[in-house]
């Protein structure tokens, strides 16, 4: 079973979905309990950064989540779920989860592109990856965000995407996969890369 962890940042509706279409059974998380009995989490994204934070702190996930992180448990994080895997975001002021080491900075004003960055973008793949197999090299998913990861490793970086800059669009870290594209709003591309992660 597969638990999307509920923290108020937007409707978690299409992933639900998404995941019940490729036949998976789903339960939504908002206490630490309930994260202990499923087998792998989803950390989804819409909204913003300390907002996030503040919600997983109140309901008692934020140390839930990292606890689970380190005890091996499969994570995908989404768009914002991905931002909040690492140690601080120039969107706010409050400490992420630090389970990737890093900060999440906002793309350039003088880039002369919309921000944020909406629509389709290739992802290109880079060295080996669990959750890009049977995709191809440079395929397109959908993205919506103003924000961007930067891991202090970059041997984490699985797949990069350039929208006047080239950013991390990929990272995987053992367990800890994150993506900054959404996946359930895809197509097929995204529903592949669900397909994998139901298989680590």
């Amino acid at each position: 079973m597969t638990g999307i962890i509920q923290y108020g940042a937007g409707n978690i509706f299409s992933v639900i979905t998404c995941f019940e279409r490729a036949g998976e059974k789903v339960s939504v998380v908002h206490n630490p309990c309930i994260l202990k009995k499923v087998d792998r989490l989803i950390l989804p994204g819409v909204g913003a950064f300390d907002s996030g934070m503040r919600y997983l702190k109140k309901i008692h996930l934020y140390d839930a989540i990292k606890n689970e992180a380190k005890k091996g448990k499969p994570i995908l994080g989404i768009c914002l779920g991905l931002q909040m895997f690492f140690e601080k975001s120039e969107e706010g002021n409050l400490d992420g989860l630090a389970v990737l080491q890093g900060c999440v900075k906002r793309f350039p004003q003088d880039m002369n592109l919309p921000v944020p960055h909406m629509g389709w973008n290739t992802v290109n793949s880079c060295g080996k990856s669990k959750i890009l197999n049977r995709i191809s090299r440079r395929a397109f998913f959908y993205f919506a965000h103003s924000f961007y990861p930067v891991p202090d490793d970059g041997n984490i970086v699985s797949g990069t995407t350039t929208y006047g800059i080239r950013f991390a669009s990929v990272v995987e870290k053992d367990n800890i996969i994150g993506v900054q594209f959404h996946p359930e709003k895809s197509a097929e591309n995204g529903m592949i890369l669900i397909q994998n992660f139901l298989k680590i």
